[in-house]
């Protein structure tokens, strides 16, 4: 086996152990699979965000779907202006006042300067706000499944982690609502969860986001919503922001940015929307960390949610074209469920019929179709049995990464007496 330089450790190298806060994040207490943690599969499977070569449906593919054409020329124009290269840590001035009207228009709900902050990435949103709000201890209540690096997050901070079941056995998905309401009796600090989900992109309902409008008010706990995805919506679905509820200004924390939608991940760049006491609270965790979002790449915000609806419209139907493409090729394969959603660009598929693990089923993608999956473990006990894929890839190459994907998983499927 070949060992990167950067990792490859010499005899004169000190064993340096992790600290405890990283050790809390392999989740020890939720394996993966017998006597491995969520860390050691990570390991197992290169999930280190670097495709090793491998097509990785981790994450969109930028060449195929590149950020707008305005981009280059307005980089080049922060670049050119050194003075822009320091801001105050929530963000430049100007930059935030500029995105409170189209903030706001998209929100559906007034939001001033004093309301925002502008972090590294929406990964950067997450770590920070949990930081400023979440002590050792609290009860934070996150949706099963939900975005991979929130529980491990959480676990570094030591807040005591109730799972929410997202349920698929109702008219339309929900969070399991009566669970929260049991648990609002523990007094948690804060419910947390993606909309659009994420790995399934599951939309919720109106009635489902009032009710929770309305159990944070009752049990006065602050609701952190992730919605990266809220612009990647299909057809005529109707999305509804948290936000817009009543008492919902006052306990709401809205993460937003434009690395999915515009392909803007390499600019990281992201925001949150949340009440000032706690934007103050942000601003010195930032301080802290990375002490600003890139200078330069805030100033990319001035033309973001605005004027771009054709942009938007042809990337959407883009994107579903190639949803429908994935569903019907992967629909080939016994054995195999999905439930494809009208939000993000992700596929939840469930393997589990196949008695296999999800470290198994990865690792074979990987060696047999030269594809990276993520495997359903990282997202909550509730993903295990499942993989999420990215389908914001080439169309060509997709389709012939699907066919490898197609003939592996069949595999599986005739293993465990699966026929058509």
């Amino acid at each position: 086996m070949t060992i990167s330089p950067s990792i490859r450790q010499t005899s004169s190298e000190a064993t340096v152990s992790p600290s405890d806060r990283v050790l809390r994040t392999h989740l020890p207490k939720r394996e993966a699979t017998p006597g491995v943690s969520v860390r050691e599969a990570d390991v197992s499977l290169r999930l280190d965000g670097g495709g090793n070569g491998l097509l990785d449906t981790t994450h969109f593919d930028t060449v195929r779907f590149p950020p707008p054409a305005w981009i280059q020329a307005e980089m080049a124009t922060a670049i050119d202006n050194g003075s822009w290269a320091y801001t105050p840590y929530r963000g430049a001035p100007e930059v935030l006042e500029s995105l409170a009207g189209p903030i706001s228009t998209f929100l559906g709900s007034d939001v001033g300067a004093e309301n925002l902050a502008l972090t590294p990435g929406t990964q950067g949103a997450i770590f920070t706000t949990l930081s400023a709000i979440v002590n050792e201890g609290d009860l934070v209540l996150l949706a099963d499944p939900d975005y991979l690096f929130c529980e491990r997050i959480l676990e570094f901070l030591g807040a005591r982690v109730e799972r929410i079941p997202l349920l698929f056995d109702t008219d339309e998905p929900t969070l399991d609502l009566e669970l929260i309401e049991k648990l609002s009796a523990e007094k948690p600090k804060l419910l947390m969860f993606s909309h659009p989900n994420n790995p399934t992109g599951a939309i919720y309902s109106e009635a489902m986001i009032a009710r929770v409008a309305e159990l944070a008010v009752a049990g006065d706990f602050l609701v952190m919503v992730d919605e990266l995805y809220s612009r990647l919506v299909y057809g005529n679905t109707p999305f509804h922001h948290l936000r817009t509820q009543p008492g919902m200004p006052e306990r709401s924390i809205t993460l937003l940015g434009p690395s999915k939608t515009e392909s803007m991940s390499g600019f990281r760049i992201g925001v949150i929307v949340a009440p000032n006491s706690i934007i103050q609270n942000v601003e010195q965790c930032l301080a802290m960390t990375s002490l600003r979002a890139p200078a330069y790449s805030q100033r990319l915000l001035g033309r973001w949610l605005t004027g771009d609806a054709d942009f938007l419209a042809e990337r959407i139907a883009d994107l579903e074209a190639l949803r429908d493409m994935t569903v019907a090729k992967l629909g080939a394969v016994p054995g195999l469920h999905m439930h494809p959603q009208n939000g993000t660009a992700y596929l939840f598929v469930d393997v589990s019929a196949f008695g296999a693990t999800d470290v198994e089923i990865a690792g074979a993608l990987q060696r047999e179709a030269r594809v990276i999956v993520s495997p359903g473990y990282q997202f909550g006990a509730q993903g295990t049995g499942h993989f999420r894929i990215c389908y914001a890839r080439d169309e060509s190459e997709w389709a012939a990464a699907l066919d490898l994907m197609v003939t592996c998983l069949t595999g599986f499927a005739t293993r465990a007496g699966i026929s058509a």
